[in-house]
């Protein structure tokens, strides 16, 4: 089954220390949320993780370097969604879906019939089919945005890395995507989103990293994370711990003066 591991991953930004002696393992079947709170470390995690980041330390795949992995292989086996998805495109949102299968095609070929059967199954999904013929540049941010994720899940990857995915995305919409998300992990990828809804990684995450300065503060089940003084002392905010359907959450109430 698909693993990643960080061990002692670090990152420098301008010769300062942005993550420092982050270690953990990611497995397959696991929906993990990296919370914490704005300038953590948490989208910087994700983008070293996907290699878009010079970074020391280790990154393994399935026990071996990821630096071995060939790029190709790689962009395969691992999606990565970044948090910031402005962009500017006349396409049919069904060729912007599509784009997700092209790490699955030969250089010279085209997407096949199997290709643009994944790509409608992934539309359906975020509930963008009725958007395959309209130019993506007329959708409104949200629709945008779940256009984006089609795109990723079309690609049919091992692991995935979101950063923020539900962000611009209406409550419905949030609920389905982690639902998407968890059934994606029962089915054996390794799935990493950033969170800054914790009712949302509450519900839905078997694990949470909690980041804050950089550090790997702690690496437990939500049930966990809620019940101590942790979220105190990194958001500064005071939390009432509730149960909702039998899984943890809380409810932020004021500010720590």
């Amino acid at each position: 089954m698909t693993s990643i591991e960080c061990r002692a991953l670090g990152v420098l930004r301008n010769a300062r220390p942005v993550l420092e002696d982050i270690s953990f393992r990611a497995n397959g079947g696991e929906l993990i949320g990296v919370i914490g709170p704005n300038g953590a470390g948490k989208s910087t995690l994700l983008r070293a993780m996907a290699g878009l980041l010079p970074s020391s330390g280790e990154i393994l795949w399935d026990g071996g370097p990821i630096k071995t992995v060939p790029r190709a292989e790689r962009a395969r086996r691992l999606a990565y969604m970044p948090q910031e998805r402005e962009v500017h495109w006349s396409l049919p949102c069904r060729d912007v879906v599509l784009l997700g299968r092209l790490p699955h095609q030969s250089r010279l070929a085209g997407p096949s019939a199997s290709d643009r059967k994944i790509a409608l199954e992934t539309m359906d999904c975020m509930d963008v089919a009725r958007f395959a013929d309209r130019a993506f540049d007329t959708l409104s941010g949200g629709e945008q945005a779940r256009v984006l994720i089609a795109r990723m899940l079309a690609q049919q990857p091992q692991a995935i890395l979101a950063d923020e995915p539900v962000n611009g995305l209406d409550p419905a919409h949030q609920i389905g995507l982690m639902q998407t998300f968890h059934a994606l992990a029962r089915g054996g990828q390794a799935v990493l989103v950033s969170l800054h809804d914790l009712t949302l990684a509450g519900q839905w995450c078997d694990r949470l990293l909690v980041l804050s300065n950089g550090r790997l503060c702690a690496d437990a089940a939500p049930r966990e994370v809620y019940a101590g003084p942790l979220l105190r002392e990194i958001y500064g905010i005071e939390t009432l711990p509730v149960e909702i359907n039998g899984m943890p959450s809380v409810i932020p109430y004021k500010t720590v003066s």
